[in-house]
C-alpha cells in the first residue's frame, strides 16, 4: 500500500480575492471546480502546473465570520527557484509575515491569514 499526497484546504472567505491572491503571489492556476446548482458551496483545486499536488480553497456561503486559525502553527511550503525575485514581490505585496534570516526562509499570508512558507530550490 502506498500513499500519496493528492491536495490541502484551505477555507476562505473571499474566494474572488484569495484566487486573485494565490495567483499574483504564487502563480497557482485553477485546474477544476465543485459549485452545487444550491450555491452552498464552492470549491476550486489551484495547481502549480508541475506538480499533482492541489491546494483546494473551499467557499461556503453561510459562513458569516473570520476562520479561527488557533496559533496558526500549520502551514503550506512551496520552494520557489528565485528566492530574491520572490521575496521582493511578496515585499511589494505586503503579505510576508515572518521571516527566519538564519534559515534562508520567509512566510506570507494569504487574506483568511493562512501562512505560506517559501523555501529555496536547494
Amino acid at each position: 500500500m502506498k500513499f500519496q499526497f493528492a491536495h490541502n484546504n484551505f477555507n476562505v472567505r473571499d474566494l474572488d480575492r484569495s484566487l486573485a491572491f494565490y495567483r499574483e503571489a504564487l502563480g497557482l492556476e485553477e485546474v477544476r471546480r465543485i459549485a452545487p446548482e444550491d450555491g452552498s458551496f464552492i470549491i476550486v483545486y489551484l495547481g502549480d502546473g508541475v506538480t499533482p499536488h492541489n491546494l483546494e480553497l473551499t467557499w461556503l456561503r453561510d459562513w458569516d465570520r473570520p476562520y479561527n486559525l488557533g496559533d496558526n502553527e500549520f502551514h503550506l511550503a512551496l520552494r520557489v527557484d528565485d528566492m530574491d525575485a520572490a521575496h521582493k514581490k511578496h515585499q511589494e505585496m505586503g503579505c510576508v509575515c515572518f521571516e527566519n534570516e538564519k534559515m534562508g526562509i520567509y512566510f506570507i499570508n494569504d487574506p483568511d491569514n493562512y501562512w505560506i512558507e517559501i523555501v529555496p530550490t536547494r
